[in-house]
Parts: C-alpha cells; structure tokens; sequence
C-alpha cells in the first residue's frame, strides 16, 4: 500500500517541474516563431511583442525594457531560460513606434551563454534568414557602446533575426 501513496506523492512532487518545461517550451516556440522567416511572404512567421509578453508574464523579464538605445529595447533576463539547447541571457527588439531619424532594422536579436554545440542556432540562421555569431562578445557590444549592461565572463553567441538579415541573402 506504500507504494501507490509514495508513487503519488511523488507525482505530484513533480507536476509543477513539468508545467514549468512546458512553459518554458511554449516560450521558446513564441520566440523562434517570432525569429522563423516565411520565404513565400517575406516576412518573419509572428510578431516579437507577444513572444516577449509571454516572458514577461513567466518573469524572466520585467516590464519595461533594460535599456532602450534608438529603437532597440534591450532586455536582460532575470534568470537564464532554454533556448535551442543553450541559456538565453539577453534579447534585443528593434523596432519603430515613433520615427525619430532613420535606419530602423526590425527584429529580433537572443544572446545566448553557450555550453556545448551550438548547431541548433547555427541551422536556424542558415535555414530562417538570420545572421549567427558564434563569438559574440557582450563587453564589446554592449559596454562599449555605454549602455550600463554588462553579462558575467563565459562564452556567448547571438542569433540575429532582422529585416537586413533576411535582405543579405
């Protein structure tokens, strides 16, 4: 009879560990769909803002963007999240509510910590119309360009998914 209460028990223990992958799967699904590039429209498959909401709402994000440099929100996550097989860090949004000068280049950027084989990212790029950065270098591209963000020493890699990533090919 111990064995039915312990095997509930231990259900139930870990229900709220699979609600939390799943949440986490639904996540990275709004993200790659809003970085996924629809050849025959010529366009990205979905908007970012939902996609952010989302972590947002699961608070791997706060409110309100980090920073925002032009037209560029840049959002640092509280904790690291799953993404293509590596720790999402940081997510880049351009995007254009109000004109203020030129050059907006809509999309999507995700800064990943790497650990391990970074194929997954590297296929999506090729396969989405999207630039891959193996060696991404956040002191250089963040504090370098003054914007207060810094991420602790490893290795880093970004996916960049914007309107000129698709246009380079």
């Amino acid at each position: 009879m111990k064995f039915p209460t312990t095997l509930a028990w231990l259900a139930c223990a870990l229900l709220p560990l699979a609600a939390f992958a799943a949440d986490d799967a639904a996540l990275e699904k709004g993200l790659t769909d809003a970085m996924r590039y629809d050849r025959a429209k010529g366009e990205r498959v979905a908007p970012s803002g939902p996609a952010l909401q989302g972590y947002i709402q699961a608070g791997y994000f706060g409110l309100k963007p980090d920073v925002r440099a032009d037209y560029t929100d840049y959002r640092l996550l509280k904790r690291p999240a799953p993404f293509m097989g590596q720790s999402l860090v940081l997510v880049e949004e351009e995007y254009m509510s109000q004109y203020i000068g030129c050059c907006v280049d809509e999309g999507v950027s995700a800064v990943v910590r790497v650990s391990g084989s970074t194929a997954k990212l590297e296929a999506f790029a090729k396969a989405n119309a999207c630039r891959f950065e193996p060696k991404y270098d956040p002191a250089e591209e963040l504090t370098g360009r003054n914007l207060g963000i810094s991420l602790p020493p490893g290795r880093y890699a970004r996916l960049s998914c914007h309107e000129n990533d698709a246009n380079r090919e």
